[in-house]
């Protein structure tokens, strides 16, 4: 695949080092793959806790080199049923583009933090990613049409 890449870009383009860049990035975005996760954090948070721990993960994938796509805080919700004796938790979704490596690196992160009480990490198909992208517009559009 990345023979067939290069190959096709570079006799199109004179300048080497320019076309070593383009096939670099191609190659990078063609290994990034879309994820949704979804954590609950403990009740007991206060919100600035709750945002801490937010911009905790955050940060922890964009040192790895994430993309942050989508961020979206569903607050305390009822639990289907009780974990750790809790019955209610923070929600929490971030989606984002990252190598499959990150993945683990993230997990890791939430098993070793008390805070999170469960978590869901999911590759997403791009049919997924598409459905994911006009959720968000659509939203998007909504909080737009509720500040006029």
């Amino acid at each position: 695949m990345e023979n067939f890449v290069y190959q096709t870009i570079c006799p199109q383009i004179k300048n080497h080092y320019l076309c070593t860049r383009i096939f670099n990035h191609i190659i990078k975005n063609l290994s990034m793959n879309h994820y949704e996760t979804v954590f609950i954090l403990t009740p007991v948070l206060s919100d600035v806790q709750m945002k801490e721990a937010v911009d905790k993960f955050k940060g922890i994938l964009t040192q790895e080199g994430a993309e942050i796509v989508n961020e979206e805080e569903w607050g305390l919700r009822k639990l289907a049923y009780p974990i750790q004796k809790k019955s209610t938790g923070f929600y929490a979704l971030l989606q984002f583009k990252g190598e499959p490596s990150l993945v683990e690196k993230l997990e890791l992160q939430y098993r070793r933090d008390e805070r999170v009480i469960r978590f869901l990490t999911f590759h997403m198909d791009k049919f997924a990613a598409e459905y994911a992208e006009k959720r968000k517009s659509l939203k998007s559009s909504k909080k737009e049409g509720k500040e006029k």
